[in-house]
């Protein structure tokens, strides 16, 4: 039986096959055991070995690693009439690590890299997979505080075109690309008009900009009359514990200019602004720009949605940082790093699908998650009776969690990735444990 590995990555083209068959293994080897080492998820001296040579290999690219699951996921993209692309940079912090070709973060004295990925998830959140990135290290600022290379914000513009391209390819499936403030710039919204927005885009507004009559943005859009409220249940994010949340949604379409000759475009803007917040706690507001001509309140709704599953993006941060520790990794040189980087955006994508499956697909047979051994240890290691056949998917994801801490009250929701990847460690090590043991003791102790 084929691993979940070797179907995501078994058609990677490093020249070599031994290569393929290694780069499977670590997968498997490295999604089993979050939060270790890498000598800590290989088996044996061997193994250690064998890995730190395969990130040493010059003639391999970070791009042949991800290929297969790049291609894996377009493939799951045309299963769905809508997706997400997602988009984001996060700062990896090696700093006092000696790896040759860092550069600095957000202070000059830290040194670390970046890394810029598009994630897409469908509408309900289901992760589908990674389908570009861009992993850079900063060049130190010169004498007159400029930093020289490329400018950053081109990443945003060049992921936008990239998504375009894949909707080309893709025409069934509307793409919706989705990205944070840092994306508001007017040259990627003119790129998306020049090409004639193959791809819609969803943006959150930083720029309260001047409009042709002079009024400022922001204020234009506060000014219309509300167009009704929304509510839903923020989830708990930055030691701030879950709430209800009501918004009053105001949304206007404005002219912005789409050239240098006098070109305008259209896009709409819209406002959602939290009503009656707890006392002590900053309003929630959010500030959208979109290509998408919206006119009533479902339309809005839709949109806020949309923008809400970018959360998505920085729980698969969270994951490869603190539940793969991607930050420890020590490897000598940006370009190692980069190799591993690859394969853990990987594994850390099928950690959060276990996740959502739970919640997207919960009657959904475990089967197609799970090995037999596997689902069966979540029953084991829990003290419960194994079912005779697979449960649903929910139910095992909530006893592998429960490994890991989950309590499963009734106000505790589902649960989240950190105590999935920390029963998942517990689930693999005892299914590991009683393979060793059926090999060579016959499955009897002793």
């Amino acid at each position: 039986m084929s691993t979940w590995a070797e179907e995501e990555l078994g058609a990677a083209a490093l020249g070599d096959a031994r290569l393929t068959r290694r780069l499977i293994k670590l997968a498997d080897r490295f999604a089993d055991k979050p939060t270790s080492s890498i000598p800590g998820a290989c088996g044996d001296w061997a193994e250690i070995k064998a890995a730190y040579r395969f990130f040493d290999r010059k003639k391999v690219e970070w791009h042949d690693i991800l290929q297969p699951h790049f291609d894996n996921t377009e493939a799951r993209i045309r299963q769905h009439p809508v997706v997400l692309c997602l988009q984001d940079t996060t700062e990896l912090d090696f700093n006092g690590q000696e790896i040759a070709g860092l550069g600095p973060l957000s202070y000059e004295a830290q040194r670390g890299m970046y890394l810029h990925p598009t994630c897409v998830v469908t509408p309900q959140r289901e992760p589908l997979g990674v389908t570009d990135a861009w992993m850079w290290a900063r060049a130190p600022k010169d004498a007159a505080g400029h930093r020289p290379g490329q400018l950053e914000s081109d990443r945003w513009i060049e992921g936008y075109e990239r998504i375009a391209e894949m909707a080309r390819r893709n025409p069934e499936t509307r793409l919706i690309y989705v990205a944070d403030r840092e994306a508001d710039i007017l040259r990627l919204m003119q790129r998306a008009h020049a090409l004639d927005t193959p791809a819609d885009w969803l943006i959150r507004s930083q720029h309260s900009r001047t409009l042709p009559d002079g009024d400022k943005l922001w204020n234009t859009v506060i000014a219309q009359q509300p167009l009704g409220d929304i509510q839903f249940t923020l989830a708990s994010r930055h030691g701030q514990p879950a709430r209800e949340i009501r918004q009053e949604i105001r949304l206007r379409q404005v002219t912005l200019p789409a050239g240098t000759r006098g070109e305008t475009m259209t896009v709409t803007c819209l406002v959602a602004r939290e009503l009656s917040a707890p006392q002590g706690i900053k309003p929630v507001e959010w500030r959208l720009l979109t290509n998408r001509d919206i006119q009533g309140l479902n339309g809005a709704v839709e949109l806020i949605d949309w923008y809400r599953a970018r959360w998505e993006i920085e729980m698969f941060f969270n994951v490869l940082k603190n539940g793969y520790r991607v930050e420890s990794l020590q490897l000598m040189s940006v370009g190692k790093i980069e190799l591993a980087l690859a394969l853990y955006m990987v594994v850390s994508w099928r950690l959060l699908r276990m996740m959502r499956f739970g919640r997207i697909h919960p009657d959904l047979d475990a089967a197609l998650m799970f090995s037999e051994a596997e689902w069966q240890a979540a029953y084991i290691l829990a003290k419960k009776p194994v079912p005779d056949k697979p449960p649903g998917v929910r139910e095992v994801v909530r006893r592998i969690a429960g490994l890991g801490g989950f309590i499963g009250r009734k106000s505790d929701g589902e649960p989240g990735v950190k105590t999935l990847w920390l029963g998942w460690q517990r689930v693999r090590d005892f299914v590991e444990g009683m393979d060793y043991l059926r090999k060579h003791h016959g499955g009897r102790c002793g």
